[in-house]
């Protein structure tokens, strides 16, 4: 109040207990918080690194999903052409007994088991998806792309196959295995079939490890981007702590300061009385 006039005594204590006062006011949102740098009116400078720092970890954060479901996806597939691996096996093991017997009647059985085989063949490369992909059934599916940073510019790309009995080159068996040359024709394609499945299970097993690294790569990355956001931002609570015990300290001298200055005013007062 303009009206007011104040000695210079008092009015020295009293800005001193109004300063006082924010300070105790920004140390109690400090240890509220733990946070020393809460806007950019604290340090412009640590809260827009910190805040750039810290989208950067979001960023990063969205692609770890994408990279899990990815991860999930090559694995799939990778159980699937375990799985028609050991069924091209079997499918040997019937054609090796074909080949070791002249019965026809014993050849046409295990024509009909090696051809119940590749049904199952092609009822494991269409169940062998995740998420809608899969990359044993190209004809029913698309390739998978599995983007590695924020930016997009480095990814992986899956090319789906097909690894169908047809993908395969694994056909009828012709006339029953009436023949050997039938029953090699076939010992062929499942030979074939077999070198395919196990350089696409090393394809995939490379593919895997890149993603995996790149996910703890990610996953290490976020780390340190907040570590450091934190080390730009939070507050040292134990050292808030006694600054706050000090300024409380400080308010109440300054409150005794302001009452003796106000002493001299006081005896003015007591001529009139």
């Amino acid at each position: 109040m303009s009206d007011i006039v104040l000695s210079a005594g008092v009015r020295s204590n009293l800005l001193q207990l109004q300063k006082t006062a924010e300070l105790i006011s920004n140390t109690q949102t400090k240890l509220a918080t733990g946070k020393r740098v809460n806007s950019a009116l604290d340090n412009p400078i640590n809260y827009f690194t910190a805040q750039g720092l810290t989208n950067r970890a979001s960023d990063l954060g969205n692609l770890l999903d994408s990279m899990s479901s990815g991860i999930s996806t090559i694995q799939a597939a990778n159980n699937g052409i375990t799985s028609i691996t050991k069924l091209v096996q079997s499918a040997q093991a019937l054609a090796s007994q074909a080949m070791q017997t002249t019965d026809p009647t014993v050849r046409s059985g295990l024509a009909a088991q090696f051809d119940a085989i590749r049904g199952q063949i092609d009822q494991l490369a269409g169940d062998s998806s995740f998420n809608g992909i899969n990359l044993l059934d190209a004809n029913n599916s698309a390739n998978l792309t599995v983007t590695l940073n924020e930016s997009g510019s480095s990814s992986v790309t899956i090319n789906a196959v097909d690894f169908t009995s047809t993908g395969l080159a694994l056909n009828n068996s012709a006339n029953n295995w009436a023949t050997t040359a039938d029953i090699g024709l076939a010992s062929t394609d499942l030979s074939n079939a077999l070198t395919s499945l196990r350089s696409q299970a090393q394809a995939f097993g490379s593919n895997l490890s890149t993603v995996q690294i790149r996910q703890d790569f990610t996953k290490a990355m976020i780390n340190t981007l907040q570590s450091g956001a934190d080390g730009l931002t939070l507050a040292d609570s134990n050292e808030e702590g006694a600054n706050l015990l000090a300024l409380q300290t400080r308010q109440q001298l300054s409150t005794t300061a302001l009452s003796l200055a106000s002493q001299a005013s006081q005896a003015v007062l007591k001529l009139f009385q």
